[in-house]
């Protein structure tokens, strides 16, 4: 059974799909080092099996994936480290010792 595409399947796959992975990451591990790399590899790992599953003959998922790739991880990488800067406030001091 074909799967009917929907006109922002472009912008689920590309944007909020890393994103999510982005968040999610920052969530689980609370480490900036570690959510990192578990967002860099999920994020092309996740693309592929979607795009698979949009395409289920496979003929260009891989070379789609592969083209993306980029794209994805920066988004995942951003949304980690824009979570980390929201979940890690510094205080200022407002004087050395006053």
């Amino acid at each position: 059974m074909p799967v009917v595409g929907l006109p922002m399947e472009p912008l689920l796959v590309l944007i909020l799909l890393p994103v999510s992975i982005g968040v999610a990451a920052e969530l689980i591990f609370r480490d900036t080092t570690k959510a990192s790399l578990a967002a860099a590899l999920g994020c092309p790992l996740a693309v592929f099996l979607v795009l698979e599953y949009l395409e289920p003959d496979g003929r260009m998922s891989w070379l789609a994936t592969l083209l993306v790739s980029p794209f994805a991880i920066a988004f995942s990488l951003v949304a980690v480290l824009v979570c980390y800067g929201r979940v890690q406030v510094r205080k200022r001091n407002r004087g050395r010792g006053t």
